[in-house]
Order: structure tokens, then sequence, then C-alpha cells
């Protein structure tokens, strides 16, 4: 196969991480088309990523477009949330979104 998969940069959210991976176009054809994939399966088709992904939603105007989140905090060696990894995630979040908000006073 001529094509490679591509991975985004993560982006977030005040409660999750996310990514999309491209696929190459000719894969996309052996994807389930009405439901999401399970990590074997997405990890079968050569997906590589740590562990805690979930692969959440399907893009339909480019089904070998794969979207995936997991929870801030998510140890990527574990796939489970600390807690603690969790609160300083939300934090930065909230930090980094602050000033980027129009204030409505201001004409």
């Amino acid at each position: 196969m001529g094509s490679r998969i591509e991975y985004s940069e993560k982006y977030t959210d005040s409660d999750f991480e996310y990514r999309h991976v491209i696929l190459p176009k000719e894969m996309a054809r052996n994807l389930p088309k009405s439901r999401c994939m399970t990590e074997a399966e997405w990890r079968g088709i050569g997906v590589q990523q740590s562990r805690g992904w979930v692969h959440y939603a399907i893009h339909r105007p480019e089904p070998h477009v794969l979207l995936f989140k997991r929870p801030l905090g998510c140890d990527g060696n574990t796939g489970l949330v600390n807690p603690e990894m969790r609160a300083i995630e939300k934090e930065k979040y909230q930090r980094s979104i602050q000033g980027k908000v129009a204030d409505p006073t201001v004409n």
C-alpha cells in the first residue's frame, strides 16, 4: 500500500482529549459502516496509539477519518484515569481558554 496512516495533534475540551486518524482511503471500504470499532479492530488494521483511546464517532462524509477520544488525565500506559492528573489537565484547559472568551461588555 502506497499510503500511510496519519495522526492528528491532540486537542481538548474540559473533559476529553481528542485526535483523529486518517487512513488511506482504500482501507475505508473494509471498515464497519454502522458502528464504531473496538480497540482490537482498530489496532488490527494498523492504528497505533497509546492506551485509553476510544473510537467514538463515524465521520460519514469521510469514512477514512476515525475520531478518537479519551478522558483527560488518562495514563497512556495503563489506559486508566489518574484523578490527580485529570484535575491538573482540567485546570490547564481552563487556563488555556481564559482570555479567549469575548467580553460581552466590550463593544
